[in-house]
């Protein structure tokens, strides 16, 4: 009986999504904090929302059910007027944008680790 070695394959890589949750759903992942980091770049929901292509409308909800789930605030808000409203990351919304994306980091090179663990078990 012949054993063959798995031929190496390049071109895959593991891909994951991060959500924090609760019983009731995500609260928390990668959508919004590319929204919270466009609205960091972009001084406004309506600009960030138009810079990532979704209407004003979700990202307002998304940011919302965000909120509300947590029991926090992201913004510090300014109402409309002549020069339209503005939005801008505190202190919160900014603390969290980046320990996600420290979490997200984390936990993607334990991902890698465990795939070329995979990999050259395969090939074994």
């Amino acid at each position: 009986m012949s054993h063959t070695k798995t031929p190496p394959l390049p071109e895959l890589e593991p891909g994951f999504r991060l959500w924090l949750s609760r019983q009731k759903g995500a609260v928390f992942g990668p959508g919004k904090c590319r929204l919270l980091e466009a609205i960091d770049r972009e001084g406004s929901l309506r600009a960030a929302a138009d810079s990532l292509g979704i209407s004003y409308r979700k990202a307002w909800g998304d940011l919302r059910a965000a909120e509300e789930a947590l029991g926090l605030s992201f913004l510090t808000r300014t109402r409309g007027g002549a020069n339209g409203g503005q939005s801008a990351l505190n202190d919160t919304g900014k603390k969290w944008c980046a320990g996600y994306r420290r979490f997200e980091a984390r936990i993607q090179k334990s991902v890698d680790t465990a795939f070329v663990r995979w990999l050259s078990e395969m090939e074994e």
